[in-house]
C-alpha cells in the first residue's frame, strides 16, 4: 500500500469529522500521480463508509474532452451516478451508480474548478515537472497516449489558465522528480 501524505491524511480526518459528506478532488497534470493517490486514499479511508473513487477518465468524452469532463464534475458530486465514456467504442457507455451520501474521491485533470471546488471539502493539487510526468504517462499508457500527448497537454494548459486549480487547492504536493514517484 502507498502511504497517504500526512497533510492529506490530516485534512481528510478533519473533513470526515465535520459531519458533512466528504468530497475530495485530486488534480494535476497527466502522470503526476493522481490515480495512485486516490487509490491509496480510498484504501486508507477512515470511518465506517468506504470512499467511492471516480477517475475523470470515466467522464472525458475522448481525447479532446478534458473541458467536458471537468464541467461534469459538479453533476457527479451532486448526483447519484453518471454515464461513463466507452473509450473503445468512442461513445457514451454504461451508467455508473454512486451513493450520494457516501464519501467521494474524484481524481483527474480538470477535477478542481471553481464550480467543483464550491462543492468539495478538500482539493489536492499534485505538482510534478512536465518531463517526468510525460515519461510516467507514456510508460503507463504507451503509444496510445504518445499520439495524443500534445493535444492533451494543450487542454491541460487551458484548464490551468482558466480555472487555476493549483490556487484553489487546500493541499499542494510537490512530487519528486523521479522515475517512480512515491507518495
Amino acid at each position: 500500500m502507498t502511504d497517504v501524505p500526512a497533510a492529506v491524511a490530516a485534512a481528510v480526518l478533519r473533513l470526515v469529522g465535520s459531519g458533512e459528506r466528504p468530497v475530495v478532488l485530486i488534480d494535476g497534470g497527466a502522470g503526476s500521480g493522481k490515480t495512485t493517490l486516490a487509490d491509496a486514499l480510498a484504501e486508507w479511508w477512515p470511518g465506517r463508509t468506504a470512499a467511492q473513487v471516480v477517475g475523470l477518465d470515466e467522464l472525458y468524452p475522448g481525447w479532446g474532452g478534458l473541458a467536458a469532463g471537468s464541467a461534469a464534475v459538479p453533476e457527479v458530486i451532486a448526483g447519484s451516478g453518471f454515464r461513463t465514456w466507452d473509450w473503445a467504442a468512442g461513445r457514451p457507455g454504461s451508467w455508473r451508480p454512486l451513493d450520494p451520501s457516501a464519501p467521494l474521491i474524484l481524481e483527474g485533470c480538470g477535477a478542481i474548478s471553481p464550480a467543483s471546488r464550491a462543492l468539495a471539502g478538500l482539493a489536492v493539487w499534485l505538482e510534478l515537472d512536465e518531463a517526468t510526468r510525460k515519461q510516467r504517462a507514456l510508460a503507463r499508457d504507451g503509444e496510445l497516449f504518445a499520439r495524443h500527448w500534445d493535444e492533451w497537454a494543450a487542454q491541460e494548459a487551458v484548464h490551468w489558465g482558466a480555472d487555476h486549480p493549483r490556487e484553489l487547492a487546500d493541499v499542494v504536493l510537490e512530487m519528486a522528480s523521479a522515475e517512480h514517484v512515491d507518495l
